[in-house]
């Protein structure tokens, strides 16, 4: 089986026997795109919420806004019909939240309401989350299939 690591700020699409991972998210937010017909797929990991918080905004996979419509250009592109792709979103902790000060939206949920806004924009229908929390997440994505399993230390390995 084929494996693709995807990076912070990174992107990938792909189809068959193929395996697309992401690890160490913290704050971050995977965003997991699938046509189960065709089996193609992809994955961006997304960085900020919003291309206003960076100094250098011409990585796309950086930010959900621009991530999502790549992925689903690359997706079409590679043989999937955009009616039948489905999302899930993974990560988006709140690593740090004891020391922040209340009231303040933490980058991971502002990660995570960002990469919602971005798929309901581009009409993307949303079929499960593992987001939130305190802890960090790595994402283990199985083409063509879907399987998405994600591993945590402390939680182990869960399907989504």
């Amino acid at each position: 089986m084929k494996e693709r690591v995807v990076r912070v700020a990174d992107w990938a699409v792909e189809a068959g026997e193929s395996v697309i991972i992401t690890l160490g998210l913290g704050s971050c937010v995977a965003c997991v795109l699938h046509d189960p017909v065709s089996g193609v797929g992809g994955l961006a990991h997304v960085l900020l919420p919003s291309p206003s918080l960076a100094r250098d905004r011409s990585n796309p996979a950086k930010f959900p806004e621009t991530a999502i419509p790549l992925l689903l250009k690359e997706m079409e592109a590679a043989g999937a019909n955009p009616q039948r792709i489905r999302a899930r979103l993974v990560g988006g902790a709140s690593m740090f939240a004891n020391l922040a000060s209340p009231g303040v939206a933490l980058m991971g949920e502002r990660n995570i309401l960002a990469s919602r806004e971005a798929l309901k924009k581009w009409r993307v229908p949303l079929s499960g989350e593992d987001t939130g929390a305190g802890y960090g997440r790595s994402v283990y994505f199985y083409l063509p299939e879907g399987r998405l399993e994600v591993r945590s230390v402390q939680h182990g390995v869960r399907e989504l």
